[in-house]
């Protein structure tokens, strides 16, 4: 019987809702409605340990927007995961009493453990038998890996369950870098070698805690993830419909991330596929990519733009 669920995820970054009709019986997920916007929830939190009031008054704006789309939706459950950003904070009483104010719900403050367990569920339902052409389907295990603006998550596991995943989860993140290191315009040399040192660092973590070369398909999520790709495929504009299940070898990503960390902030948002709010922080995001494909030797990565949220509304309907 289908079930008709609203999922938010907070991150960072950016704040998003999927409104899905999800039929556990027959393992369909369809799109009511699905957002993304940027607030920036992460504002400073490395530096001060607190959520600064600017963040929580944007998040908190957005998320009354989300709000009426769920009641106008008639979506029957509700379910809100909070990421990096307040699982780091000092003040996240507050910002859970503003959600329950506006949503009508509690958010969950979620582990990356957990994160990483619905990011691996919403990515992996879909590629099970997935074939393109003369390209072979994506095999199991997947290494799912999910670029966040504070951590990245990284799960290791068969076709889409959940039963037996190694996952870690790394403060290694697209803003928490570029807020730590990436501070001229374009970056300096000093401060991507100070980056990359950053990212290292987490993927030894990485590598001790997830037996990653086990893995026989590389899955990317995530904004970063996805806007790299639409660079890649040379897109005029953003079009999930193109950087959903699209493969970007090793070599592509190497170039688009020197591509990025080469251009002005100018250069960078006249690229007709970004988003504004990862402008600032695009950079960051391709260095984490290039750098965990070169460690592991992964040659290629499948993009997927089904993820946590995914993974949300999933375990909303008990699937």
């Amino acid at each position: 019987m289908k079930q008709r669920v609203a999922a938010i995820d907070c991150g960072t970054n950016s704040l998003r809702l999927l409104i899905a009709d999800v039929d556990p019986a027959r393992h369909e997920l369809t799109d009511v409605e699905r957002r993304m916007e940027i607030v920036r929830l992460g504002q400073g939190v490395d530096a001060t340990g607190m959520l600064a009031p600017e963040a929580l008054e944007r998040t908190f704006r957005v998320l009354a927007e989300y709000a009426g789309q769920v009641t106008a939706t008639r979506a029957g459950a509700v379910r809100m995961v909070a990421t990096s950003a307040t699982r780091d904070a000092g003040n996240a009483a507050e910002f859970a009493r503003g959600v329950r104010d506006v949503l009508g719900v509690s958010p969950e403050v979620i582990s990356g453990q957990e994160e990483a367990r619905l990011s691996f569920s919403g990515a992996t339902a879909e590629l099970g038998g997935q074939e393109s052409g003369a390209e072979v389907a994506p095999r199991p295990p997947y290494l799912v890996v999910d670029i966040g603006g504070g951590s990245t998550e990284f799960v290791l596991g068969g076709s889409g369950t959940s039963a037996e995943l190694a996952a870690i989860s790394v403060n290694v993140g697209c803003v928490r870098l570029t807020e730590r290191h990436l501070h001229s315009d374009p970056p300096s040399a000093a401060e991507i070698t100070a980056a990359c040192a950053d990212i290292d660092r987490g993927l030894d973590d990485v590598a001790a805690a997830v037996p990653v070369d086990e893995a026989r398909t590389l899955v990317g999520l995530a904004g970063s993830v996805t806007t790299i790709t639409a660079i890649a495929l040379g897109l005029p504009v953003y079009d999930a419909r193109r950087t959903h299940h699209a493969r970007l070898s090793a070599t592509d990503v190497r170039r688009v991330t020197g591509q990025l960390l080469g251009q002005s902030r100018a250069q960078r948002a006249a690229i007709g596929a970004m988003h504004p709010g990862r402008v600032d922080v695009i950079g960051a995001g391709a260095l984490i990519l290039d750098r965990l494909m070169d460690r592991f030797g992964f040659a290629e990565m499948v993009t997927s733009e089904h993820d946590i949220l995914d993974g949300i509304a999933w375990s909303i309907a008990g699937a």
